[in-house]
């Protein structure tokens, strides 16, 4: 299906309608419509014998929550096939965590630390990782107690931290080298503030010799479109604007469009993005072009709504050295790749440079 026919169908109401009055717990039912996806026994073949894959964790709130054993699965069969698949990286999405409580937090340590000394991985808070509840009325998270600096930076792997804030992780970026193509990975708070932004302007100028991948909670919407709060305003759900952090800030938080203008189209190396927090379908895709004449693609991937915290479903991201992302979603609880067009996908990568 195409991604402008999807659109259609979605405002059509022909697949589930937007849940706008779905409360911050999240329900542990599935939510995502399924019915037509094409499920397949086993991993995805490998598309190159020298391709090299990121793997890619959104939403792990409802596994923390109440299904641990998906979480744990994720990062054990990411261990197992680390040489199989030559998995360079993990990249965690946000909403680690439902409440933000300690419990939760520590569900989340026990699977995240499965990949210590085997693979490098990348985390970005989502608005479930924030206050009392995760309600995100405020910038209060524990995910620096339970994932401090102090695990990561002297990793080889360690780029920084936001500037003003040095000693947090909400805000950070890692470098990475694989097939012999050099990464920056920049990890962005939920709806970022307008001064992180300015310190992730700086990262990318310093590394524009390098593949930059941007990840954050909150970017693209699950219509084929990014938020964008001055155009949609409330017909988009969950925008950060519409949260606590917002009001609570003189508004200073920033959508994907706000993203998109005042960081991504400035810089000529972001090959793309990745964000989760979405509901519905949980998926969606979206291509822009810088002003350099650079084609960007934008992710939203997010399981949560499936049965059993998301049924173990994460999205790996082969690199193969023509130029080519071949994307698929898989299952190591179900072993099930599924290989609808909106999980299955080959993208074309502007080169950097």
């Amino acid at each position: 299906m195409s991604q402008l026919n999807r659109r259609q169908l979605l405002q059509t109401g022909l697949a589930l309608p937007i849940l706008s009055s779905v409360p911050t717990w999240m329900p542990t039912t599935s939510l995502a419509a399924d019915g037509d996806a094409e499920k397949k026994p086993g991993a995805p073949p490998l598309a190159g014998k020298a391709s090299f894959t990121i793997a890619v964790l959104p939403d792990t709130q409802m596994y923390c929550q109440a299904h641990p054993e998906g979480f744990l699965a994720q990062t054990k069969w990411l261990v197992e096939n680390k040489d199989a698949r030559n998995i360079s990286a993990v990249l965690h999405l946000g909403d680690i965590t439902n409440r933000n409580t300690p419990e939760q937090w520590d569900v989340a340590v026990k699977a995240m630390s499965q990949l210590d000394g085997h693979i490098p991985y990348f985390m970005v808070p989502g608005n479930h990782d924030y206050s009392t509840g995760g309600s995100a009325k405020d910038r209060t998270t524990h995910l620096n107690e339970y994932f401090p600096l102090a695990k990561f930076k002297d990793q080889p792997t360690f780029g920084g931290t936001y500037d003003k804030e040095a000693d947090r992780m909400e805000n950070s970026y890692h470098l990475f080298s694989s097939g012999g193509r050099d990464f920056v990975v920049i990890g962005l708070e939920f709806g970022p503030r307008a001064d992180v932004v300015r310190w992730a302007n700086e990262v990318a100028e310093k590394y524009s010799d390098r593949e930059a991948i941007l990840i954050t909670h909150a970017f693209i919407y699950y219509d084929e479109t990014r938020y964008d709060w001055k155009k949609y305003g409330t017909k988009q759900s969950w925008n950060p604007h519409s949260y606590g952090v917002a009001k609570a800030t003189g508004d200073d938080v920033m959508d994907g469009e706000e993203l998109w203008n005042n960081l991504i189209s400035k810089h000529e190396n972001f090959i793309f993005t990745l964000n989760g927090h979405v509901l519905n379908d949980g998926l969606g895709r979206v291509t822009s072009t810088t002003p350099g004449g650079r084609d960007v693609p934008q992710m939203l991937v997010n399981f949560q709504m499936r049965p059993n915290g998301g049924d173990g479903w994460m999205r790996l991201i082969e690199f193969t050295g023509d130029n080519k992302a071949h994307i698929s979603d898989y299952s190591p609880t179900l072993d099930l790749t599924n290989t609808s067009s909106q999980n299955q996908f080959v993208l074309d990568l502007a080169k950097v440079g």
